[in-house]
């Protein structure tokens, strides 16, 4: 199966990932960097090919077997960032570019060793979730920080990886996945007893756990 339909399966995943509304023919072509026509005729040979179910000028979903497949491409993705974040002293911010090259070339045999050696983590290091080998994912209950109430206390679940200038703003201000932090209002967390601020987009990019 080509790159391109695993870019297209993986974007659509990843739109539901930490919101519930599925995405749609204008989304996925912003997010590709694509001219909408493009994308219709993608979109079609998915539904085709039993990929997708869309209806014309409707949302996209992922069908079961588009799902599987998204899940597989996703787990080599985030596999690959936790060991390069692990083993090879890598930054979080540094990690998505290499993954995009190397998920498409490793072959199952050696992710399995990288599974296996990593002691078989659910999270990457951005805290999106690490499908099993049987495509499915462990989340709990989460809120994003810009919809926290004040005075809302919970772990970092996730920090997304869409602006690694973000991520190292996120990292300068001492935030991680999994430190305990409050939301005192949606740019400002407090961390040990310290507020800390954050740039204005983190809003968008920080979940909490509910």
């Amino acid at each position: 199966m080509s790159v391109a339909i695993d870019d297209y399966l993986k974007t659509i995943y990843h739109h539901t990932e930490w919101q519930s509304d599925p995405i749609t023919p204008s989304q996925l072509a912003a997010e590709l960097s694509l001219a909408p026509s493009s994308v219709t005729e993608m979109v079609q040979k998915l539904a085709a090919q039993g990929l997708v179910t869309h209806r014309p000028y409707g949302p996209i979903r992922l069908s079961t077997a588009g799902e599987v497949r998204a899940a597989a491409i996703i787990r080599r993705h985030r596999l690959v960032e936790t060991w390069l974040v692990r083993e090879f002293g890598y930054s979080w911010d540094e990690v998505h570019d290499e993954a995009e090259v190397l998920e498409h070339v490793l072959s199952d045999r050696l992710l399995a060793r990288i599974d296996e050696r990593l002691g078989h983590p659910r999270f990457d290091p951005h805290g999106d979730a690490i499908p099993d080998a049987d495509g499915h994912v462990h989340r709990e209950a989460f809120v994003l920080l810009r919809t926290a109430p004040t005075g809302h206390t919970g772990r970092v679940l996730r920090v997304s990886d869409r602006d690694p200038q973000l991520l190292r703003a996120v990292e300068a201000a001492g935030v991680s996945v999994g430190a305990v932090v409050t939301a005192v209002d949606a740019a400002t967390l407090r961390l040990g007893g310290a507020d800390v601020s954050l740039p204005g987009d983190a809003a968008d990019a920080v979940w909490l756990s509910a």
